[in-house]
């Protein structure tokens, strides 16, 4: 479990953005349906303030998502969460890659949990934010790259889960394919208002078999580098 004693209390949180409003936020998940403790106590650590416009910081407990600039958003809790148990539930990878990096928290969670996370945004200015986070919050098991995320990193390939946070029209078959054979991909599919958040994972013969987790709402899986 990673903690973070190097921070300042200003920086870990005071009112709004307190432990307090961290532990009340973990309750409410666990309400919600969370149940996976290490993804909890990860939620009841980390500071997702910082993740955050400083005008949005009292708002960050909320189990919301909220906007970041250049038309994303950090997801909501519930989101995180519930993605993060789907990757652990059959045990836990020692490599995630992560496609959209954003602003950050959905990786931060992923390394507080994994040895190594691979991310990829395809937005500079957010990529450039989240590498600082990182860097504030200690985290050295974390690399990342400005590019197209729905080509995946195929250098590093293969990895033991994939994880994307945004929502295309189907799962890429570049991600597919650096995806290794005990794998696990969730991701949300589908056109805005009738996305679906699916979990692909190996079945008979090689074939990869696709479950339905839930209806959501992500912001569209684009290509290209801004």
């Amino acid at each position: 479990m990673t903690s973070y004693p190097h921070l300042t209390p200003e920086v870990r949180g005071l009112g709004m953005t307190s432990q307090r409003a961290r532990d009340r936020l973990v309750d409410r998940l666990e309400k919600e349906g969370i149940r996976d403790r290490r993804v909890l106590d990860v939620l009841r650590q980390l500071p997702r303030h910082l993740f955050v416009d400083e005008a949005l910081a009292t708002r960050a407990y909320e189990d919301d998502a909220l906007p970041i600039g250049r038309g994303q958003t950090i997801s909501q809790p519930q989101v995180v969460a519930r993605m993060t148990e789907l990757v652990l539930e059959h045990g836990v990878p020692k490599r995630v890659l992560e496609v959209g990096t954003g602003s950050g928290y959905q990786c931060a969670v992923l390394a507080a949990l994994v040895d190594h996370v691979y991310t990829v945004e395809r937005i500079d200015e957010l990529l450039r934010n989240a590498r600082r986070r990182f860097r504030r919050l200690g985290f050295t098991n974390i690399r990342s790259r400005h590019d197209d995320g729905r080509l995946g990193w195929p250098d590093e390939a293969p990895f033991d889960a994939i994880l994307v946070t945004a929502a295309g029209a189907d799962i890429e078959d570049a991600l597919l394919a650096q995806l290794s054979p005990q794998g696990v991909l969730v991701a949300p599919v589908g056109p805005s208002g009738r996305q679906q958040l699916v979990r692909v994972r190996a079945g008979e013969e090689g074939a990869w078999r696709r479950e339905v987790i839930a209806a959501v709402s992500f912001v569209p899986l684009l290509g290209g580098v801004g």
